[in-house]
């Protein structure tokens, strides 16, 4: 009876986890759509910066109450996160900027393979043929239903080969990370949100000049476009920390390929609040293709065989536990 119970457990903090990762980054989108396009906001990178300062925030308040632990994560590893995660967001708002909206949804969709092929490298990550089927099934409905015109240049194209790299490595790490130095969610960004602040707020301005031709601190800020910043800066604490919860919890591939479900609610709310141009029957087969594949994923990847870590021969013992490398295993899960 133990064991159901566990594993009904596991389940359901599973698909808490997920839900309310999908709630809180379909909000965040939402509410940055508006910011943007309606009060003219279009400062991204200070934005995030603003996102990671009050997350640091609400991490030094926890740890003051006591919710947070003291732990440790070397600096060397802390410079790698925080150098991948801001060229990961610089690296998006250039490639949205400098591409079509279409390559960059295309680029956008090659952050799954390239985070199995990281999996595949470092965590000898092997996937059942299923698996592997599932997954083109998500690339093929996501794309069908987003990927519209298609149009690149090399400075746009190198500006999406820097993006996906940098996101995929970033969120490879969360997982290494919380695994390899036995990291809470909140511990890893109590260490990470920090630096990602500072840092993005020295250098946002600069960068949003570049890419708007605009300062931020000429921007008239009225009463509502305040409220909105302050409302995306409270949804974003829920954001970077559930996909820490996500990532932590599976892996890289499976948030990428679940999360995929947010693409879809946002079009979804996109058509039912902003009105339905564009919606037509190949975007609604697209978005049914998309979601029958990550609930095949999601059925798939879960069955023996599916995916799961090549046996290593040099020892009897799960040493790669012991020393903090990835792997699957429900036992952090229940930690986080």
């Amino acid at each position: 009876m133990a064991p159901t119970s566990k594993a009904d457990r596991k389940a359901a903090l599973d698909a808490a986890a997920w839900m309310f990762n999908i709630v809180t980054s379909v909000g965040i989108i939402m509410v940055n759509k508006a910011l943007m396009a309606t009060y003219g906001f279009t400062f991204a990178t200070t934005l995030t910066g603003l996102h990671f300062a009050t997350t640091t925030l609400l991490t030094l308040v926890f740890r003051w109450l006591g919710y947070i632990q003291p732990s440790h994560l070397p600096l060397s590893n802390l410079m790698r996160f925080v150098l991948f995660g801001n060229l990961s967001i610089v690296g998006m708002n250039i490639s949205l900027m400098w591409n079509s909206v279409g390559f960059y949804q295309i680029a956008k969709l090659c952050m799954i393979p390239v985070s199995c092929l990281l999996e595949i490298v470092f965590d000898k990550i092997q996937y059942s043929r299923a698996t592997k089927l599932s997954i083109l099934i998500v690339l093929l409905g996501v794309g069908i239903c987003t990927v519209t015109d298609v149009s690149v240049n090399m400075k746009g194209l190198i500006a999406a080969i820097i993006a996906v790299w940098s996101t995929a490595l970033q969120q490879y790490y969360v997982h290494f990370l919380q695994k390899k130095y036995s990291l809470g969610s909140f511990n890893l960004l109590g260490h990470t949100a920090p630096f990602q602040a500072a840092s993005l707020l020295v250098l946002g301005p600069f960068v949003d000049y570049w890419l708007t031709n605009k300062r931020v601190d000429a921007f008239d800020y009225n009463i509502t476009c305040v409220f909105f910043i302050i409302l995306s800066c409270t949804i974003a604490v829920g954001t970077n920390l559930s996909q820490f919860i996500c990532i932590g919890r599976f892996t890289a591939v499976s948030f990428q390929v679940i999360g995929h479900m947010k693409t879809i609610l946002v079009l979804a709310l996109g058509f039912f609040l902003f009105g339905r141009e564009g919606l037509n029957l190949h975007v609604i087969f697209g978005m049914i293709l998309a979601v029958l594949g990550m609930i095949w994923y999601g059925n798939a990847s879960s069955k023996p065989g599916g995916k799961e870590r090549r046996l290593s021969y040099s020892s009897p013992t799960n040493k790669s536990q012991k020393h903090g490398l990835l792997a699957e295993s429900g036992d952090h899960s229940d930690k986080v």
